[in-house]
C-alpha cells in the first residue's frame, strides 16, 4: 500500500522547471508593475498595464513555440502563462478608461516629438 502511494505521489508532483518559468516571469511582471507604478500618474497605470501585459503574453507566446513547447501537458506550460497573460491584459483594458487610454498616447508621443532628431 505504502508503495503505490509513493509511485502515486512521484507521478503526480509537479515539476520543478514549469515552476521555475512561472515564478521567473512572475518576478519579471512584478518589477516591471512595481516601476510602472512608481513613475505613472495613477490614471495611466491600467493602460499601460494592459500594454505590458499584452506584450508579455507575446513574448510567452515566442518563446513557447520557439521551444516547442506542448500545448497539452498536465503542467503549466508557456502556452498557459501566454494566456493567462493576455486575460490580465484584456480584464485591464477593460477596466480603464478610454480617455485615460488617449492621454497616455499623448504624453508619450508629446514627450517623443521634443526630443530633436
Amino acid at each position: 500500500m505504502i508503495a503505490s502511494n509513493a509511485g502515486w505521489i512521484r507521478r503526480n508532483v509537479p515539476s520543478l522547471e514549469s515552476f521555475g518559468i512561472l515564478a521567473l516571469l512572475s518576478l519579471l511582471v512584478a518589477a516591471q508593475v512595481f516601476m510602472m507604478i512608481r513613475l505613472l500618474e495613477p490614471g495611466f497605470v491600467l493602460p499601460a498595464f494592459s500594454i505590458l501585459l499584452f506584450s508579455d503574453a507575446a513574448i510567452a507566446a515566442i518563446v513557447a513555440r520557439a521551444i516547442h513547447a506542448h500545448g497539452n501537458s498536465q503542467n503549466v506550460t508557456l502556452w498557459d502563462v501566454a494566456g493567462a497573460f493576455t486575460m490580465m491584459g484584456c480584464a485591464a483594458a477593460i477596466f480603464s478608461e478610454p480617455d485615460q487610454v488617449v492621454r497616455l498616447f499623448e504624453q508619450l508621443f508629446e514627450h517623443h516629438s521634443d526630443t530633436p532628431l
